[in-house]
């Protein structure tokens, strides 16, 4: 069965991405995979820490990634 919050979220980076293209005002996007995945991850890492009470193991299991790769990912986003 869907999750309704998959939904609002779905609808929220639908939302920020055609505001996104109307801020570019005709202009051409670059790197735009690469800037939403950091834009997405960050945020996300931040509140599954939280939820986590940043037990790294917890977060990484939840997370569905290796502990390593969490930490790496904390520490690009300056998190560590």
């Amino acid at each position: 069965m869907s999750n309704p919050n998959n939904q609002n979220i779905e609808q929220c980076v639908r939302e920020s991405l055609e505001s996104y293209f109307r801020d570019l005002d005709g202009e051409s996007p670059n790197g735009m995979y690469d800037m939403l995945l950091r834009l997405v991850e960050k945020p996300l890492l931040e509140v599954v820490m939280n939820q986590a009470d940043n037990n790294q193991s917890r977060a990484a299991e939840w997370l569905g990634l290796n502990r390593n790769t969490l930490r790496k990912k904390l520490v690009e986003h300056q998190m560590l």
